[in-house]
């Protein structure tokens, strides 16, 4: 139900890194897709899932260098078939990220584990490897982050400084495009809504296996097993409810 909206956050990210790399906003003064001549900008992207793909694309889009990391073999041979020829596929160590952010001018950070907090990929002391000037967006802030030194902030006050490197950490990136949000979460909403109206949660529920998966809690009980981690709690088998 959510990929509208990371496919929102991931273009976003490339939009809102490329206008804090502007040196009036404080940034490295480095147009993302240069010009004949000079160089283009380089975009890391750490995560290649659909908020990391998304950023890929609007990246690419621009004539950026873009280098786009993950764990997953398999994904990354699918986005190396699906991206052109201005996108590098790495496979993510602790030893790489290290050495790709030394050069990056925009880094995104697209990881995403469902249920549970994102993990934390680049370290305070990485900061040192980095220009001043250069752009953090990390879209998984609402999940905690996977960069130590970020913390969430608003589209009023969207960006701060630590040690020279620019901070970007909005939790709700969509709400800045609101008319293109909504309708892509219209879209991707209303056949659920709908079901549930007619046919009631429960019915809706027990005809499709997606939506009763989305039931995160059922009269105050926690039928999600992530939530219930998260919180330290028991977590309750939504079939035992549905027939309750």
């Amino acid at each position: 139900l959510l990929t509208p909206m990371s496919e929102v956050a991931g273009r976003m990210a490339v939009q809102e890194g490329a206008k804090y790399l502007e040196k009036p906003q404080g940034g490295l003064g480095v147009l993302l897709g240069g010009v004949p001549g000079v160089l283009p900008g380089k975009v890391l992207i750490l995560g290649g899932g659909v908020v990391g793909t998304n950023a890929a694309k609007m990246a690419a889009g621009l004539g950026s260098r873009v280098h786009i990391m993950d764990i997953d073999l398999e994904r990354l041979r699918y986005l190396d078939d699906v991206m052109p020829a201005n996108v590098q596929v790495l496979f993510s160590t602790r030893y790489a990220i290290r050495k790709q952010v030394q050069d990056a001018d925009l880094i995104i950070g697209a990881v995403l584990i469902p249920g549970a907090k994102a993990p934390r990929l680049i370290s305070r002391g990485d900061l040192a490897l980095m220009r001043p000037g250069t752009v953090i967006v990390d879209v998984a802030v609402d999940q905690g982050g996977c960069v130590e030194t970020i913390k969430p902030t608003t589209h009023q006050d969207p960006v701060y400084l630590v040690d020279e490197v620019m901070h970007y950490g909005v939790a709700n990136m969509p709400g800045g495009v609101p008319r293109t949000s909504t309708l892509a979460l219209t879209n991707s909403t209303l056949p659920y809504a709908l079901a549930l109206a007619q046919k009631g949660w429960k019915q809706a529920c027990s005809m499709d296996s997606g939506l009763k998966a989305g039931v995160n809690m059922v009269q105050g009980q926690i039928t999600c097993q992530g939530v219930a981690d998260a919180f330290g709690m028991e977590c309750h088998d939504v079939d035992d409810l549905l027939m309750g």
